[in-house]
């Protein structure tokens, strides 16, 4: 499901004494977290499958699947093949697949090759742009 880049060593994590190794840990309800918390995806990190957050995602890796957010953001080395919806999109990376957002902003040097559902789109020079750009009153919404 998760895949570092090549060249990258992993750094092991110590076992807690008091558990047996055989064991699985005990599955809990994590805590709400505030929607003020950015989540990130580092830039030697692959994630295969979507992602769901009630907060901020940035994205400085690669992502193969869907992002749905309050806000996200794609870093300009970041990578997304699959569809991103949040009340914000700001894209500086690449992008293949549909964006649906209220506010969406492709910033200099992104490349966005999908269609773009939005309710406000800017577009800055030297951002690449192949697809169809529609204004929807809620792009948001489940198609």
């Amino acid at each position: 499901m998760f895949t570092r880049k090549p060249g990258v060593i992993p750094v092991p994590v110590p076992r807690k004494a008091n558990r047996p190794p055989h064991l699985p840990l005990a599955r809990t309800q994590l805590p709400h977290r505030a929607s003020n918390v950015r989540s990130v995806i580092g830039p030697d990190l692959c994630v295969m499958g979507n992602l769901e957050s009630p907060g901020e995602v940035q994205i400085d890796g690669e992502v193969q699947g869907d992002v749905h957010a309050s806000r996200i953001i794609v870093g300009a080395e970041g990578h997304i093949t699959g569809t991103l919806v949040a009340d914000e999109i700001i894209i500086g990376g690449g992008v293949q697949g549909s964006v649906r957002g209220n506010r969406v902003t492709f910033l200099s040097g992104s490349h966005i090759e999908g269609d773009v559902a939005h309710r406000s789109l800017s577009v800055e020079q030297g951002a690449y742009f192949e697809g169809k750009s529609r204004r929807v009153e809620n792009p948001t919404a489940s198609q």
